[in-house]
């Protein structure tokens, strides 16, 4: 939700680290004072109170900025939200861009930068809205089995790549002493799906976004899932073309003069939906025949392969949000208007 016609007097810079906060606050663009506290939610309250004491500081007049920084930012965003604060989270690296070139890198400073960003953008800063339940129990669930996978991979890998190199007995006698950690972290990960699906089906919402999201061709449910928590059920995100930027699939062209480059995608970019997105694509033009002859046809052309295969995730975020914007399956005689007519 972007701020509208709201005079703010306050602007209070979070600098959030795991056991410590720094608060830095500033009155019409004035440094007021510095606080440091443990990330605790009664230090956190405590501090809060006292800040409602200073002069003419109303809640409902006061922005909290601060960094998103995972779940280090639990403990503060609970509290906050208890005083019904007006709260923004924002990119880390999106604040420093903003600031010029800076230079020192402490706690307090960074604070006080922060609270500086806020002030700066005080016009266009959008106020954070929690997600539901459902949702930050999804995203713990995934983190989970991308930790797990990891583990497996750790694992795994090293065995794979000994094949060539160590003797066969050697190599045998590895394999079967992993042989039940290796089984372990497998059934885990098949708990953990269950339990995504399992949440996915016990809520309304989350089973029918999943169902159309899946209903894309070649878009399975870990990709769906990530999807949906990255959009926020597409609250936060609600166009393709934006999703699309977040996961590092729209080129950028740059220009300079005369000077034209050849338009890139960017490296700022959640590169885990990147990658799923890549496998989906793949899955794309081998199993889905537009999809499939429409790589060739380009190929033929003479464009870049890898331009093409990026062209194609595109098409696949263009199809999911599509879907999910009309409420309805992927069809692949899908005709305009007959959405329409059918609630005629």
């Amino acid at each position: 939700m972007v701020i509208k016609d709201k005079k703010f007097t306050y602007f209070i810079g979070i600098d959030v680290s795991r056991n410590e906060l720094d608060f830095a606050v500033l009155h019409s663009g004035k440094f007021v004072l510095h606080k440091e506290v443990s990330n605790s939610t009664d230090a956190i309250a405590l501090v809060v109170s006292e800040l409602k004491l200073l002069p003419r500081l109303m809640i409902s007049r006061t922005v909290f900025c601060m960094e998103n920084t995972g779940l280090y930012c639990n403990h503060i965003l609970t509290t906050l939200k208890k005083f019904k604060a007006h709260i923004v989270q924002e990119n880390a690296l999106h604040i420093r861009n903003s600031l010029g070139n800076i230079r020192g890198k402490y706690d307090k400073i960074d604070a006080i930068r922060i609270a500086q960003y806020a002030y700066k953008n005080r016009d266009e800063l959008k106020l954070w809205t929690p997600r539901r339940k459902e949702i930050q129990q999804l995203a713990h669930l995934t983190s989970l089995r991308f930790r797990l996978i990891g583990l497996q991979s750790a694992l795994k890998t090293p065995l794979n790549e000994q094949r060539s190199f160590v003797n066969k007995g050697v190599l045998s006698e590895s394999i079967l002493l992993c042989k039940r950690s290796l089984d372990a972290v497998k059934l885990d990960i098949e708990n953990v799906d269950l339990r995504i699906l399992e949440l996915i089906k016990k809520d309304e919402k989350l089973n029918r976004l999943h169902s159309i999201i899946t209903s894309v061709p070649c878009i399975g449910t870990v990709t769906a899932v990530q999807v949906i928590i990255r959009t926020n059920e597409f609250l936060d995100i609600r166009t393709a073309k934006k999703f699309a930027c977040y996961a590092g699939v729209a080129p950028f062209r740059k220009e300079s003069g005369l000077v034209t480059q050849k338009a890139r995608v960017s490296q700022i970019a959640n590169k885990k939906v990147k990658a799923l997105l890549h496998i989906c694509a793949l899955g794309a033009m081998r199993f889905d025949p537009e999809i499939k002859a429409y790589y060739v046809r380009k190929v033929d052309e003479g464009k870049p392969k890898m331009s093409v295969v990026n062209a194609v995730r595109f098409k696949l975020i263009n199809r999911i949000f599509t879907c999910v914007n009309q409420d309805r399956l992927f069809e692949k005689e899908y005709k305009k208007g007959q959405l329409l007519l059918a609630h005629l």
